[in-house]
């Protein structure tokens, strides 16, 4: 009897940590909705303002600014009060933001209205990655950490016909007013459900960290191995997927491949598609055999700089169709693939930092997706709608050079980072993945160097 009611507590347990993390994911949900909302509602949006395409990029750049500059502050609410209060303020962030788009009639009041939508969009993924890995075992945190990225490529799809539907019929502010007051309503639904703990664990919230202090609590998050090389792999493996479908994808499929309209959207949904269908699996791969990680991210990284050195390379710069849309998708794994840095941050990090050292790696991705869009606008010249294929070309030199320069700086901090864990084994102590010394391995630790701290199941 006694072994029956433990087997059924234990389904119960799982039916209760599956629910709770539903409920988080929800928010993510919302939040890729809202963030990608504008991508159907530009030209609209572009005459209700009275603003031209400059104005109207600006929208994404301060909204990607907000979100990146939120990540690391993110993390330290996270640890101080925990993900539920976080998560429900997200919410109320976001549907704040909407509703005020939607009743926006200038353009400085609608950007005012996208940095609040920023900010709560900011506030989400973190905080949902910080539940997982208080509800489920560190074996399960790559695979819900996946499948949560996949669950917001579901806001990214409804972004777009039902949202163009939607705004066709209703109309923009009936529109946004709808979108923001469900998510500031679900704000409720994520104050009562999701719980910081699983049931039966006393809550132990940290204590306040004075202002002084804060910096001194984000160092110790940095300045561990594992932590840096998550920054350093999301940083390299997100930003190239993300440059090409946030803004630079479409007028370069366009206008230096020839591509019509409809064709190059096709093209860049892979990038959602193919993260959707894959991303679970990489997950439950790295989950169930963590010592595959930097495989995968060293067979992605090779991949990449040889799928740029052929699009860079190609005679013309015009490359052949079915070569363009196989490179597209192969650089579509980096968003799953990028899912890995926050397994690296969650195993090398004691639980009540992991918040923080998850908020540093998620501003690597984003600096790199700031820095490329910038610096290929910039190579451009300005002159984007008459670019052509040698224009391109040496514009997407800065993506080529970022991806370098990542790789680089990941190789460095892989060595360091194992490194680290060959001296925890050899003092006798617990590490996340035992690995075996190779000849390009680190002799021995750098004196004074941050040693990991597994984060308790």
């Amino acid at each position: 009897m006694s072994s029956a009611l433990a087997s059924d507590a234990k389904t119960a347990g799982r039916r209760g940590a599956l629910l709770i993390w539903a409920t988080a994911a929800a928010v993510y949900l919302m939040a890729v909705f809202h963030r990608t909302s504008l991508g159907v509602a530009g030209l609209e949006a572009a005459e209700r303002f009275h603003i031209g395409s400059a104005a109207l990029g600006t929208f994404t750049v301060l909204q990607i600014g907000v979100y990146a500059a939120m990540q690391i502050p993110t993390g330290l609410l996270v640890d101080r009060f925990g993900p539920r209060r976080v998560l429900t303020a997200a919410a109320l962030f976001m549907g704040l933001g909407q509703l005020l788009f939607a009743f926006a009639a200038s353009f400085p009041l609608a950007l005012t209205a996208r940095a609040v939508l920023g900010l709560g969009d900011a506030m989400t993924f973190v905080s949902v990655l910080r539940v997982v890995a208080a509800h489920y075992p560190p074996r399960r945190y790559a695979t819900l950490a996946a499948i949560t990225a996949t669950f917001g490529s579901f806001g990214n799809l409804v972004a777009t016909v039902p949202l163009t539907l939607l705004l066709d019929n209703a109309g923009w502010t009936t529109t946004f007013a709808i979108a923001g007051g469900l998510t500031f309503c679900y704000s409720l639904a994520v104050a009562l459900r999701v719980r910081d703990t699983p049931r039966g664990t006393p809550a132990q919230p940290a204590a306040a960290i004075p202002l002084r202090q804060v910096a001194g609590h984000v160092r110790a998050a940095w300045v561990v191995p594992g932590t840096r090389l998550g920054f350093w792999v999301h940083f390299t493996t997100m930003f190239t997927p993300a440059a090409l479908g946030l803004l630079w994808g479409f007028p370069y499929l366009v206008q230096a491949q020839g591509m019509s309209d409809a064709q190059a959207g096709a093209v860049l949904s892979l990038l959602v598609v193919v993260g959707m269908v894959l991303g679970p699996f990489i997950g439950e791969t790295t989950g169930r055999r963590p010592i595959l990680r930097l495989p995968i991210v060293w067979a992605f990284l090779t991949g990449a700089i040889t799928v740029w050195a052929v699009l860079l390379g190609w005679p013309g710069g015009v490359v052949p169709g079915p070569v363009v849309v196989a490179a597209i998708g192969f650089l579509s794994l980096g968003s799953p693939v990028s899912s890995i840095a926050f397994a690296l941050a969650r195993d090398y990090n004691p639980i009540a930092r992991v918040g923080t050292a998850t908020g540093v790696v998620n501003v690597g991705g984003f600096c790199a997706i700031t820095t490329t869009s910038l610096a290929v606008g910039v190579l451009l010249g300005g002159n984007t709608a008459d670019a052509g294929p040698a224009d391109f070309r040496v514009a997407f030199l800065a993506i080529a050079a970022l991806l370098l320069l990542g790789t680089w700086r990941t190789w460095v901090w892989w060595r360091r980072a194992r490194a680290a864990v060959f001296a925890a084994t050899e003092r006798g102590e617990a590490v996340p993945v035992r690995i075996r010394r190779r000849a390009w391995d680190i002799p021995t630790l750098a004196a004074g160097e941050a040693q990991p701290e597994p984060a308790t199941p």
